[in-house]
């Protein structure tokens, strides 16, 4: 059965949506909760989640156990894709969740939000130098102002923690590296899409596998393998709450890998980072909280933005030779261009 573009997009699109506003929930009770009843030296009852490694291991393992799956049951042609590429990609990857993290040690959330609102940017630009990839000024306007948009609905204002003086620039700098890792991570994956096409769940599995082994190396090497399998014997309801993570976080990345594959990973990006903004929105609508002007004009700029690049984005640069042309001969100049 063939399935409409439009009508994938939209199905992906609320895949993403939906599995990470789960995954979000789920993750906040994990490393905000505590875990038992013991007295802490700082006065706090219970232990609190710090195992980052660990748990992006988990989910790398499981995501690539399910995409392992998936492939058994309906077996896809060979993947071509040099494994030098899948292993950059991992580690890019990789890099960009880590660098982002590290930041919020020194940065203030909001700081955080605004830098990681901009991925469409890198993404875009290193596409186009490494990726060989070209966009419409069309396009290149509705991502800029998708991202200005998001930033001007998700910066509140509110008070800046006391942070070292010394220290101030180390989170911007961590949060440029993360943006960097993230456009070299789109890129190497455009490159994948021209070179040998990957389907969705065939990157899904190849880039958990590299990740998998990376991240189990670094948790040998730094000990926090042992760490947390002596606090998750501690307190077996981790063990919920990591599933849940794991399950979520295995149906977000399969519908993430499935954009990529299908309509590349600038349309991905876009779709992630507007995912903050649905969040946010239906936080707003749920619980009647009320928004300011400019969050109300943030959000005019996002929804415009993203009806201008679907009614007009995806229209080329140049004007087809024979005006009318059917889809089979259009589909072959898109092969011999890549």
């Amino acid at each position: 059965m063939n399935i409409p573009e439009h009508s994938r997009f939209a199905i992906y699109a609320i895949g993403i949506f939906f599995s990470y506003f789960l995954y979000g929930i789920v993750q906040e009770k994990l490393t905000r909760g505590r875990y038992g009843d013991e007295v802490q030296p700082d006065g706090a009852v219970g232990e609190r989640f710090t195992f980052t490694l660990a748990l992006v291991f988990v989910q790398c393992l499981c995501n690539y156990l399910f995409a392992k799956g998936m492939l058994t049951v309906k077996p896809q042609k060979e993947d071509t894709t040099h494994y030098v590429q899948y292993a950059a990609c991992s580690l890019t990857y990789l890099l960009a969740m880590v660098s982002t993290n590290m930041a919020l040690r020194w940065v203030p959330y909001p700081t955080a939000v605004v830098g990681k609102s901009a991925k469409p940017i890198p993404v875009m630009i290193l596409g186009v130098l490494i990726g060989r990839k070209s966009y419409s000024w069309t396009r290149y306007a509705c991502v800029l102002t998708i991202v200005l948009g998001v930033i001007l609905f998700m910066y509140k204002e509110s008070k800046v923690s006391n942070l070292p003086k010394e220290t101030t620039g180390l989170g911007e700098l961590l949060l440029f590296l993360s943006l960097a890792m993230d456009g070299l991570t789109g890129a190497i994956q455009e490159r994948m899409r021209a070179a040998s096409a990957p389907s969705g769940q065939q990157m899904m599995l190849s880039m958990n596998y590299w990740s998998t082994i990376m991240l189990g190396a670094a948790m040998l090497i730094t000990g926090e393998g042992k760490e947390f399998v002596q606090f998750a014997l501690r307190h077996s309801e981790v063990w919920v709450h990591l599933s849940l993570i794991a399950l979520c976080g295995a149906l977000g990345q399969l519908f993430i890998f499935l954009m990529v594959a299908g309509f590349g990973p600038l349309a991905c990006s876009v779709v992630t980072t507007t995912r903050k903004f649905f969040t946010v929105l239906c936080s707003v609508l749920l619980f009647g909280n009320v928004l300011i002007a400019r969050q109300w004009f943030g959000a005019v700029l996002v929804f415009a933005a993203l009806f201008t690049d679907m009614m007009y984005g995806k229209k080329p640069n140049t004007p087809s030779k024979k005006a009318g042309g059917d889809a089979k001969l259009k589909e072959e100049q898109k092969k011999l261009i890549s």
